[in-house]
């Protein structure tokens, strides 16, 4: 088998649990604020300004969906996903 097959099936059988806990779930939660959400927001930003700065030089309706459009759902999607996550780490500490 390929180097590739190896590393997949590796991952399949990592993220295979057969007893997911509250423990679980919370520590996944808290990796993602901790880890992920931090890259996927600078990642966001930095397109988002890439875009902003393109819609000056765009017309008609590519210049809303540079400058306005796709900003506003990539940001607001990032600022969903947070608040979730931070609500349910908060009460999930509470409880």
């Amino acid at each position: 088998m390929s180097k590739w097959t190896d590393v997949r099936d590796n991952i399949v059988d990592a993220l295979h649990v057969e007893d997911i806990t509250e423990d679980v779930k919370q520590h996944v939660t808290n990796a993602i604020m901790s880890e992920v959400m931090p890259v996927i927001e600078n990642a966001v930003d930095s397109f988002c300004a890439t875009t902003k700065e393109q819609a000056k030089t765009e017309t008609g309706w590519c210049k809303i969906r540079d400058g306005v459009v796709l900003p506003l759902l990539m940001q607001g999607g990032v600022y969903v996903v947070k608040l979730v996550l931070s609500k349910t780490i908060v009460q999930t500490a509470q409880a």
